[in-house]
């Protein structure tokens, strides 16, 4: 286990080895399990994926439990499809994808936390856009999940990937650092390209607070995933052109660790501040939850 992405890059430099082959590795050494078996079950996480993806663009999508999201993806899907759109039919496929997975989330269907559920559609918005609009094969998109774990892991032992410690930045951007960084080593990208992204798509994103409304991870939530996804291409593209993040990718995840402490309580996932905090958004907590003391359980 590395405690820094610069022992990751070193390491897969000195022993020829890619990003996904050494998460890889761990993972059977950890397990005990095959190789085989190690990427059979990152298979069954792609499906979850997919298959989120699909629910939440069929027809017409599908709604959360308490109304305030949904059907949006469909929108988007329509939209793209029948439209000139202005950053792109690509763009809007990631988009598509995101919004599409973290609406099956708020309906409460099955995802794949990426690394957590606030964040799922990020990762899939840019892995299945890749897949449709570069051709990824299943061996392919594998290898991008276990890289895209192999530099989470490494942001969530020294920084955080929760809301309630270090805000949005710490989910969608940790999520949206994940893909670049995979994106580049699945495209070719030297390891140090990888790196680089990552601490671009972090920096792009540094800051962001989490502030649910009514608590629940639908607003903003569903649509800041669809932003993490387009800074995810952007920061491969911009790494894979040979821009480089004049700040060394730990020292980003450092800040954004040191940012994320920072922020006060009412900014880190409690749905008191932010757009929570607003008139519309404390009437819209007023209107699912009433005065309930109990606000889990007030669905049941």
């Amino acid at each position: 286990m590395f405690d820094s992405i610069r022992e990751t890059i070193d390491y897969a430099v000195e022993n020829n080895m890619s990003f996904a082959d050494i998460m890889i590795q761990e993972e059977m050494e950890l397990s005990g399990q095959s190789r085989d078996e190690v990427r059979d079950l990152m298979k069954e996480n792609l499906q979850v994926m997919r298959d989120a993806v699909v629910k939440g663009t069929t027809g017409d999508g599908v709604e959360s439990v308490t109304g305030y999201t949904g059907h949006d993806a469909a929108k988007i899907r329509d939209y793209n499809e029948n439209h000139h759109a202005l950053s792109g039919h690509e763009m809007m496929e990631a988009v598509k994808g995101a919004v599409a997975t973290n609406e099956v989330n708020a309906s409460m269907g099955i995802i794949c936390a990426t690394p957590t559920a606030g964040s799922s559609g990020t990762i899939p918005g840019v892995l299945f856009k890749l897949e449709k609009t570069h051709g990824l094969t299943e061996d392919q998109m594998v290898d991008f999940l276990f890289v895209a774990s192999l530099f989470g892991r490494v942001v969530a032992n020294n920084a955080s990937v929760a809301g309630a410690t270090g805000g949005c930045q710490a989910e969608v951007g940790s999520a949206s650092a994940m893909a670049a960084a995979a994106a580049v080593s699945v495209f070719g990208g030297e390891p140090e390209a990888s790196g680089h992204a990552m601490a671009l798509a972090i920096s792009n994103l540094l800051g962001l607070v989490c502030d649910p409304v009514a608590g629940l991870v639908e607003i903003p939530c569903v649509m800041r995933n669809a932003i993490g996804s387009g800074n995810a291409l952007i920061s491969a593209d911009l790494a894979l052109a040979g821009v480089k993040s004049r700040i060394p990718v730990d020292e980003v995840i450092e800040a954004m660790d040191k940012v994320g402490r920072n922020l006060p309580a009412q900014l880190r996932e409690t749905g008191l501040g932010g757009l929570a905090g607003t008139p519309t958004g404390e009437a819209i907590k007023q209107k699912i939850f009433g005065n309930a003391e109990d606000p889990v359980n007030s669905f049941s």
